[in-house]
């Protein structure tokens, strides 16, 4: 039975109760998180006026087209807002781990060890203390390209017909800019879907790189997640390593007049 199996078979089971393991705060960071730090193969950053600049990206892993959906679905299952069934969806995910190279499967161990040491409840804490309440944190993609501007609108949409194009249907209360989202379509896609997948997210590498700087920073496991998923992606050339330099250097846009030159990717490239 593959993740995908487990996951929809976890789903229709009752969810069980978790020990409250490592539950409490040290100076407003939840026990148990925090102890991780960044990924071992992210060199140091350079500080400048402006904040922290990594000197380098994630090196990729070679994976295959199975390998790569396992990854994107495993991150999507974790980086949900852990409801009381989490711990359980860490035990499929982690029976999966011997299907991966070395170097990913360290990633989300390091994070499901982290995870069940600090407990549910101290999770739940850091989570939203992480995701809803930083900005640099922030899961929703289209808000690295465009900030809180009237173009997130567009954006958004974009992003829903990008995921119809691959066949991929949302949940009624999904919005389609999600990273969550956006890994569970690339986990389900297969052949050219998949590779139309890998590049739209990878048009987004930039937020992604943003959000992995601001969770190394501060120390979450959160950061081992998003470092498995850069490296299942392609290598970060010189464009999006310059768009990722502006971008937490001067932040989201403000707002913008005008629709022209859309600076996200588009289901219909002639849209202007």
């Amino acid at each position: 039975m593959n993740i995908f199996e487990k996951l929809a078979a976890r789903a229709a089971q009752p969810p069980q109760d978790d020990a409250v393991a490592g539950f409490g705060t040290v100076s407003g960071v939840p026990a148990g998180i925090g102890s991780l730090g960044g990924a071992s193969d992210v060199k140091r950053t350079a500080r400048t006026h402006t904040g922290q600049v990594p000197t380098d990206f994630v090196t990729p892993v070679a994976v295959d087209e199975t390998q790569r959906r396992i990854v994107a679905m495993a991150a999507s299952v974790l980086l949900r807002y852990p409801e009381e069934d989490f711990l359980s969806h860490l035990d499929v995910v982690q029976d999966q781990l011997d299907q991966l190279p070395m170097a990913l499967a360290t990633d989300f161990m390091g994070f499901i060890d982290a995870a069940r040491t600090a407990g549910l409840r101290a999770l739940q804490e850091h989570y939203v203390e992480t995701f809803d309440q930083r900005r640099r944190c922030s899961l929703f993609l289209s808000y690295y390209a465009v900030g809180d501007t009237r173009q997130r609108g567009m954006a958004i949409l974009s992003f829903s017909q990008q995921l119809e194009s691959f066949g991929f249907q949302l949940a009624e209360n999904e919005l389609p800019d999600h990273l969550c989202v956006v890994l569970e379509a690339l986990g389900l896609a297969e052949g050219e879907d998949h590779a139309r997948a890998v590049e739209m997210l990878a048009s987004y590498r930039e937020g992604i790189e943003v959000l992995r700087a601001a969770l190394s920073q501060q120390d979450s496991p959160y950061v081992r997640l998003i470092v498995a998923v850069c490296k299942a992606l392609p290598k970060v050339d010189a464009e999006t390593a310059q768009k990722y330099v502006d971008l937490i250097r001067t932040g989201p846009p403000a707002e913008m007049v005008g629709i022209a030159d859309l600076p996200f990717p588009t289901a219909q490239p002639d849209l202007v």
